[in-house]
């Protein structure tokens, strides 16, 4: 009798549960919530934020804030949200190089990618091209590889800076194909699109929309996209893995995550109204104007692919022996 009476009450305190956990959801947020940016207005990161916190006012009726935290490469901001109360009221706008290349960057980063936070999703992919100065004579990025293996050393490339995915892009070039191309770093991406098309640079990794223009003015010549598929900015042009190296992929993606003990309710509710919002035709059109497309996984997929990319960029950033100050 009292093994029957202590399985009822352990049925009823898991019930219990249960309904608080869909009470919680139905009333969350109950106020503000803000979402922590690492980088300046303008940036892909706060973008990915605003676009986030709007239309997620829109669907949950309560204000959604964007924070600025710049510094340290965006690991400012994602430390303090993986300080903050687990409650669902601090997300962080984050990225690909905050939670799978800075930790790699710097010697003490305070978060852990994998343990200190409650993925969301990942909201959009921003991919990139190789791009070469057109007096460079290659058509193709197979030929690209032969002309540097024949001058090993003797092709520049320019990059945004050290760490950056527009350097470890090529780094990663660099390891698959067994080139040697020399890393000039700029402060920057201005600079560095600058230098290429002065000639002072051969090539870069860059983002596809910044690179779109001077591509359809015949200032640069686009060689390949380093995504697992083809851009519709630019539909003729191959991947990476299309040009002859298998398994190549760098690309940038953004996503919003909460602290890791959030809970599961509160997850669910916000993944469930950025997929119907965002996912809508005309924020599609829009993430496409920024050179982005939508992706919405879930957050068990966010949450394997943060798994899968934080060892993959570590291994490059170790072989390139690549350090930030």
């Amino acid at each position: 009798m009292i093994r029957i009476k202590s399985a009822i009450g352990m049925a009823l305190l898991l019930w219990a549960a249960g309904v608080c956990a869909q009470e919680r959801a139905a009333v969350y947020p109950l106020k503000p919530v803000r979402i922590i940016a690492g980088s300046a207005p303008g940036g892909a990161v706060d973008f990915i934020g605003r676009l986030a916190a709007r239309k997620l006012t829109e669907a949950l009726g309560q204000p959604f804030v964007v924070e600025q935290r710049t510094g340290a490469s965006g690991s400012i901001a994602t430390e303090y949200v993986a300080r903050a109360a687990p409650d669902g009221y601090t997300l962080a706008s984050a990225s690909m190089a905050t939670l799978c290349v800075v930790p790699h960057l710097y010697a003490r980063v305070g978060y852990d990618p994998v343990k200190d936070f409650a993925p969301l999703t990942i909201v959009a992919a921003g991919p990139f091209i190789f791009v070469v100065h057109p007096s460079l004579p290659v058509r193709n990025l197979k030929e690209l590889i032969a002309l540097a293996k024949a001058n090993p050393g003797k092709l520049a490339f320019g990059t945004a800076g050290a760490g950056s995915v527009s350097h470890l892009g090529i780094e990663m070039l660099k390891s698959m194909a067994k080139v040697d191309v020399v890393h000039i770093p700029y402060k920057g991406v201005a600079p560095a699109k600058i230098a290429l098309l002065g000639g002072e640079t051969a090539l870069m990794y860059d983002p596809v929309l910044t690179s779109l223009p001077q591509v359809q003015a015949g200032k640069i010549r686009a060689l390949a996209v380093g995504a697992v598929k083809r851009t519709p900015l630019l539909p003729a042009l191959p991947t990476v893995a299309e040009s002859g190296l298998p398994g190549f992929e760098a690309t940038s993606w953004f996503g919003l995550v909460a602290p890791a003990a959030t809970p599961r309710d509160v997850v669910a509710r916000l993944h469930g109204a950025l997929v119907k919002t965002i996912g809508e035709k005309d924020v599609a059109q829009r993430l496409l104007s920024q050179g982005m497309e939508p992706v919405l996984n879930t957050p068990e997929q966010f949450a394997a692919v943060i798994r899968q990319d934080l060892p993959r960029w570590g291994k490059v950033v170790r072989a390139a022996g690549i350090k930030t100050e």
